[in-house]
Protein backbone atom coordinates (compact mmCIF):
# COMPACT_ATOMS: atom_id res chain seq x y z
CA UNK A 1 0.00 0.00 0.00
CA UNK A 2 2.65 2.38 0.72
CA UNK A 3 4.21 1.33 -1.96
CA UNK A 4 1.40 2.53 -4.81
CA UNK A 5 0.80 5.62 -2.58
CA UNK A 6 4.41 6.89 -3.22
CA UNK A 7 4.41 5.90 -6.85
CA UNK A 8 0.75 7.80 -6.70
CA UNK A 9 2.25 11.16 -5.31
CA UNK A 10 5.66 11.08 -7.22
CA UNK A 11 3.56 10.71 -10.54
CA UNK A 12 1.65 13.48 -9.54
CA UNK A 13 4.18 15.82 -8.55
CA UNK A 14 6.10 15.04 -11.83
CA UNK A 15 3.27 16.73 -13.73
CA UNK A 16 2.76 19.41 -11.63
CA UNK A 17 6.73 20.31 -12.47
CA UNK A 18 6.13 19.79 -16.03
CA UNK A 19 2.46 21.86 -16.15
CA UNK A 20 4.03 24.91 -14.07
CA UNK A 21 7.43 24.98 -16.16
CA UNK A 22 5.54 24.67 -19.18
CA UNK A 23 4.42 27.81 -21.70
CA UNK A 24 2.01 27.82 -24.37
CA UNK A 25 0.38 30.24 -26.81
CA UNK A 26 -3.67 29.81 -28.00
CA UNK A 27 -4.03 31.86 -31.34
CA UNK A 28 -8.12 33.16 -31.87
CA UNK A 29 -9.05 34.32 -35.20
CA UNK A 30 -12.51 36.08 -35.25
CA UNK A 31 -14.32 37.29 -38.15
CA UNK A 32 -16.85 39.85 -37.16
CA UNK A 33 -18.11 38.68 -33.58
CA UNK A 34 -17.63 35.06 -34.08
CA UNK A 35 -14.73 32.82 -33.26
CA UNK A 36 -13.36 31.23 -36.40
CA UNK A 37 -10.65 29.04 -35.83
CA UNK A 38 -8.71 28.54 -32.51
CA UNK A 39 -4.70 27.10 -32.59
CA UNK A 40 -2.80 26.09 -29.75
CA UNK A 41 1.24 26.35 -30.20
CA UNK A 42 0.79 28.02 -33.89
CA UNK A 43 -0.39 30.51 -35.72
CA UNK A 44 -4.26 30.41 -36.48
CA UNK A 45 -4.80 29.98 -40.60
CA UNK A 46 -8.01 32.15 -41.11
CA UNK A 47 -10.90 32.26 -42.66
CA UNK A 48 -9.84 33.80 -45.98
CA UNK A 49 -11.84 36.93 -45.99
CA UNK A 50 -8.81 39.29 -44.87
CA UNK A 51 -8.56 42.31 -46.55
CA UNK A 52 -5.89 42.35 -49.46
CA UNK A 53 -3.39 45.22 -50.67
CA UNK A 54 -4.59 47.31 -53.65
CA UNK A 55 -2.63 47.03 -56.37
CA UNK A 56 -2.03 50.61 -57.24
CA UNK A 57 -1.06 53.35 -55.03
CA UNK A 58 -3.59 55.56 -56.40
CA UNK A 59 -6.62 53.72 -55.53
CA UNK A 60 -7.15 54.60 -51.54
CA UNK A 61 -9.95 51.80 -50.26
CA UNK A 62 -10.79 53.05 -46.47
CA UNK A 63 -12.67 49.70 -45.88
CA UNK A 64 -12.48 48.69 -42.50
CA UNK A 65 -11.01 44.92 -41.81
CA UNK A 66 -13.76 42.50 -40.47
CA UNK A 67 -11.00 40.21 -39.29
CA UNK A 68 -8.52 40.45 -36.04
CA UNK A 69 -6.40 38.11 -34.46
CA UNK A 70 -6.19 37.33 -30.40
CA UNK A 71 -3.00 35.65 -28.84
CA UNK A 72 -3.39 34.61 -25.49
CA UNK A 73 0.15 33.59 -24.04
CA UNK A 74 0.53 31.43 -20.55
CA UNK A 75 3.95 31.86 -19.52
CA UNK A 76 5.43 29.08 -17.15
CA UNK A 77 7.90 29.24 -14.54
CA UNK A 78 11.60 29.74 -15.48
CA UNK A 79 13.34 29.15 -12.15
CA UNK A 80 12.72 26.40 -9.87
CA UNK A 81 14.39 25.88 -6.32
CA UNK A 82 16.47 22.96 -6.97
CA UNK A 83 19.09 22.64 -3.89
CA UNK A 84 17.79 22.36 -0.22
CA UNK A 85 20.85 24.54 0.72
CA UNK A 86 18.62 27.71 0.21
CA UNK A 87 16.51 27.50 2.91
CA UNK A 88 17.68 28.60 6.69
CA UNK A 89 18.72 26.14 9.38
CA UNK A 90 15.21 26.36 10.92
CA UNK A 91 13.38 25.66 7.92
CA UNK A 92 15.39 22.44 7.30
CA UNK A 93 14.63 21.80 10.99
CA UNK A 94 11.15 22.29 10.37
CA UNK A 95 11.09 20.07 7.05
CA UNK A 96 12.82 17.41 8.50
CA UNK A 97 11.28 16.96 11.81
CA UNK A 98 7.82 17.31 9.45
CA UNK A 99 8.71 13.92 7.24
CA UNK A 100 9.86 12.02 10.22
CA UNK A 101 6.48 12.25 11.79
CA UNK A 102 5.03 11.84 8.66
CA UNK A 103 6.66 8.68 7.66
CA UNK A 104 5.39 7.14 11.20
CA UNK A 105 1.81 7.56 10.73
CA UNK A 106 1.90 5.13 7.90
CA UNK A 107 4.03 2.23 10.06
CA UNK A 108 2.83 -0.58 10.58
CA UNK A 109 2.60 -1.49 14.00
CA UNK A 110 4.68 -4.74 14.91
CA UNK A 111 2.77 -8.10 15.81
CA UNK A 112 3.52 -9.09 19.32
CA UNK A 113 5.20 -12.38 18.56
CA UNK A 114 4.70 -14.39 22.22
CA UNK A 115 6.45 -18.01 21.65
CA UNK A 116 4.46 -19.00 24.93
CA UNK A 117 1.16 -19.56 23.06
CA UNK A 118 2.38 -22.99 21.86
CA UNK A 119 3.10 -24.06 25.68
CA UNK A 120 1.18 -25.42 28.09
CA UNK A 121 1.95 -24.63 31.74
CA UNK A 122 3.04 -26.90 34.37
CA UNK A 123 0.74 -28.63 36.06
CA UNK A 124 0.61 -27.95 40.18
CA UNK A 125 1.14 -30.31 42.57
CA UNK A 126 1.11 -28.86 45.87
CA UNK A 127 0.37 -24.85 46.28
CA UNK A 128 3.91 -23.32 47.43
CA UNK A 129 2.48 -19.99 48.61
CA UNK A 130 0.65 -22.13 51.91
CA UNK A 131 3.80 -23.56 52.34
CA UNK A 132 5.68 -20.50 53.09
CA UNK A 133 3.11 -18.09 54.74
CA UNK A 134 3.64 -16.71 58.30
CA UNK A 135 0.85 -15.43 60.51
CA UNK A 136 0.60 -12.70 63.11
CA UNK A 137 -0.69 -13.65 66.18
Amino acid sequence: MKQIFHKIVSFTMAFVVLFSTMSFSVNMHYCGDTLVETAIFHKAKGCGMEMQKPSTDRCNVNKKNCCNDKQLVVDGQNELQQSFDSLSLEQQKLVTSFVCTYITLFEIAKKDINSYTDYTPPLVIRQLFKLDETYLI
